[in-house]
């Protein structure tokens, strides 16, 4: 028997002796909480609606709790962790079973040289929740479903719309990519240590139209709304005036925010999405986004090779 088959991943003192005997200490740059709750653990792999045979990327598997769950279910789990300690240990629990790989090292450096399946759990470290979602979805990297357990106030930004408090560049980002749903509120005492804040499970589910259905590149879209929600307090046309004053594709070649040039282009783009410039980012849906990142495009203002059916390989 596996010295590791009867490790109880329900009790924190079972843990705490599993770290103790095996030499693991808590790294807190790498954001790790291990969770104790079984109804959860259960909750957020069922809501990942895999079946078996079918691949699935973990990240963060620690001990393995969720690893199991997911092997259990005879699903394919590439599991991606830092921890030099922890991937000693998920070696020995999980190396004679067929359905199981692991990346070794940072999953932010490691994950472009893997082929993507159609599934990603994860209970995300709060250090790289964000970030790790982020450069996925600008990078066109996305999962036919996601489920993953972030910071609570990342998953209100993930899953907010247009005018609610927590709507930021970050929610336009999520849902150019993804219906997102929260799942559960997980309270401290599900994990061990116990996190200083709230946890959400989160469902991430691949929209039916993407940026490349409407003819837009990322390398437009992103760096606009970003621009946009730069500074929050000022209005669009302010911020759209210092976007096309910048150094993304020498917009204005004249330089400058407030020279006629970079006023009648930002004329131009405002009238032709119906907008008076006074808005602010956090009021606009993505619709208008993309619909501003459009024009920009068809006005060729980024030089971008970007044309409907054809995209850069830059």
């Amino acid at each position: 028997m596996n010295e590791f088959e009867t490790l109880n991943y329900n009790s924190s003192c079972a843990l705490r002796v599993i770290l103790e005997r095996e030499g693991l200490g808590m790294q807190k740059k790498f954001g790790q909480n291990f969770l104790i709750n079984p109804g959860v653990r259960q909750a957020l792999v069922e809501s990942l609606n895999a079946k078996a045979g079918d691949e699935v990327w973990e990240i963060g598997p620690g001990l393995g709790a969720m690893t199991a769950l997911l092997l259990e279910k005879g699903l394919k789990v590439k599991a991606f962790e830092i921890d030099l300690g922890f991937i000693r240990v998920l070696k020995k629990m999980f190396s004679d079973n067929e359905n199981f790989s692991l990346v070794e090292g940072d999953a932010l450096k490691t994950w472009p040289s893997q082929n993507l399946p159609p599934f990603l759990l994860g209970n995300l470290p709060y250090n790289i929740g964000a970030a790790l979602l982020a450069d996925l979805i600008e990078k066109g990297k996305t999962f036919s479903r996601m489920v993953v357990t972030v910071q609570k106030e990342v998953a209100l930004r993930m899953a907010a719309s247009a005018g609610s408090p927590d709507y930021s560049s970050f929610s336009v980002l999520c849902a150019s990519a993804y219906t997102v749903k929260p799942l559960m509120l997980i309270r401290p005492q599900s994990f061990y240590p116990q996190p200083n804040v709230d946890s959400m499970g989160v469902l991430l589910e691949k929209r039916g139209q993407g940026l490349s259905d409407y003819c837009v590149s990322p390398k437009v879209f992103y760096p606009l709304v970003r621009a946009l929600f730069a500074s929050r307090r000022k209005t669009i046309k302010n911020n759209l005036l210092v976007f096309i004053s910048s150094g993304i594709g020498n917009l204005n070649k004249k330089g400058g925010a407030q020279n006629s040039g970079a006023q009648d282009l930002c004329a131009v783009i405002l009238k032709e999405n119906n907008l008076d410039g006074r808005e602010r980012a956090e009021t606009l849906d993505i619709q208008v986004f993309i619909s501003l990142a459009k024009t920009i495009e068809n006005m060729r203002l980024l030089g971008s090779d970007v044309s409907c059916g054809k995209h850069s390989k830059n």
